[in-house]
């Protein structure tokens, strides 16, 4: 069968099989040294369809799938275009950006990744006065995307981790703000019930479309979902 420039077949679904009742789900046994929580964790990421398909296309993480599907619904990255991508560690969005026709991808974490080609990373906090300059001056024109998947470490307190994580999705809008170009989107992961009062008339006002869209590869039970804003409307 005939493949494309990126050596993939054209058409090839990226949605990962569910399994079915036939196939046996993998159990793990708590080890002397492993807590409950983490045994749980690990017989989920084993029994995890979407944990297997990145895997087995290359993906970083299974987090590229949730940037596949909702790229998908909204199609947002287009060839040639420049992707900011916040909170890229370890690097799954920026390949799917990449895969899907960007051109220019700027990534930036507090952790490290390993080097991908054609994404140029910045090591620090995005929270960091110094961080918007870095970006600016690494992506050295406007930006057409940026993506934030950054979330803060929680602290299992309802309210102070909510204030936490909408601080992030804030300084990620206002930077979004200052550098799109116009037409461009925004894309932020959010929490407990989306974006909040005076953050969401702002994305109305700024962008010709909000939507909040749960893609299929965020798990049920987590609280996630994602704000995405398209068509930017640059302020004289």
């Amino acid at each position: 069968m005939e493949k494309d420039g990126s050596g993939k077949v054209p058409g090839k679904s990226k949605k990962p099989a569910r399994r079915t009742a036939r196939d046996a789900a993998v159990r793990v046994k708590t080890a002397e040294k492993r807590t409950n929580s983490s045994t749980r964790w690990l017989q989920r990421q084993l029994n995890d369809p979407y944990v297997h398909e990145a895997q087995r296309l290359g993906y970083r993480a299974r987090s590229a799938f949730k940037l596949i599907e909702l790229d998908d619904k909204m199609k947002f990255i287009k060839k040639g275009c420049t992707v900011v991508d916040l909170g890229a560690a370890p690097g799954g969005w920026s390949q799917v950006a990449l895969e899907r026709g960007a051109s220019k991808v700027i990534g930036l974490d507090l952790l490290p990744i390993d080097p991908l080609p054609g994404v140029t990373f910045l090591q620090m906090d995005f929270m960091n006065d110094d961080a918007p300059e870095a970006l600016i001056m690494a992506m050295g024109s406007g930006a057409d995307v940026v993506l934030s998947d950054m979330a803060p470490n929680t602290m299992g307190h309802r309210q102070t981790d909510h204030l936490r994580i909408m601080a992030l999705v804030e300084a990620a809008y206002e930077f979004a703000t200052q550098v799109l170009k116009p037409g461009g989107t925004f894309v932020s992961k959010i929490f407990q019930g989306g974006a909040q009062g005076d953050l969401l008339a702002m994305m109305k006002n700024d962008f010709a479309t909000v939507k909040h869209i749960k893609p299929p590869a965020s798990r049920k039970e987590s609280a996630e979902q994602y704000v995405v804003a398209t068509g930017f409307r640059r302020k004289a």
